[in-house]
């Protein structure tokens, strides 16, 4: 991965900040570059318009997840590799709040520019969610369902990873972890 200057560090960070409180529609540029102590012709200069910004931090990120999800999976087989899936995208959720909070607003919207690059790295984190669910799963499982799977465990820890965070900061990852992997294990039906 190339190296950015600090400039353009300095502005992804403003812009996660920004976004992250306000929304990518309700942040401006000026906003930016006065958060991030730079001249709004810098902001301009690394990155030609609010969606070349928003659509590179959105990106690294998923591509973030995608990776943490692939090491994850080639850390455990059978069902202890969603486990760490889940363990680890939770993880990475409580390193990167603001980010974590941007990408749940934005990654199912279909009106943004970036739509196509967050479909496309979206899909490659499924992908490994799916990837880790295939042995698990009976032969006759079309990639369409494993990817719908994938989709439910995924957004199921986006979004109780937020829970836990805004409304339960205190209990322990794996705690968290647990409640969320219990949803998935077929005890509930059950009555367990």
């Amino acid at each position: 991965m190339p190296r950015i200057s600090a400039t353009k560090q300095a502005i992804l960070a403003a812009a996660l900040e920004l976004g992250a409180l306000h929304g990518i529609s309700g942040t401006t540029m000026e906003e930016v570059a006065e958060r991030a102590g730079v001249a709004k012709g810098s902001v301009y200069y690394n990155f030609s318009s609010k969606d070349k910004l928003f659509e590179e931090l959105l990106t690294t990120g998923v591509s973030s997840l995608a990776r943490t999800l692939r090491e994850a999976r080639l850390s455990a087989a059978g069902f202890a590799g969603v486990e760490a899936m889940v363990t680890d995208m939770l993880a990475l959720i409580a390193d990167n709040r603001p980010l974590a909070k941007l990408t749940a607003a934005e990654i199912f919207r279909t009106d943004r520019v970036w739509q196509h690059s967050m479909s496309v790295l979206r899909r490659e984190a499924l992908s490994e969610i799916g990837a880790a669910l295939a042995p698990l799963l009976p032969a006759e499982t079309t990639e369409a369902t494993r990817l719908l799977m994938a989709g439910g465990i995924f957004g199921a820890t986006l979004m109780g990873g937020l829970e836990w965070l805004l409304f339960s900061p205190e209990t322990p990852v794996d705690e968290v972890a647990a409640a969320i992997l219990f949803t998935f294990s077929g005890k509930l039906a059950a009555g367990a």
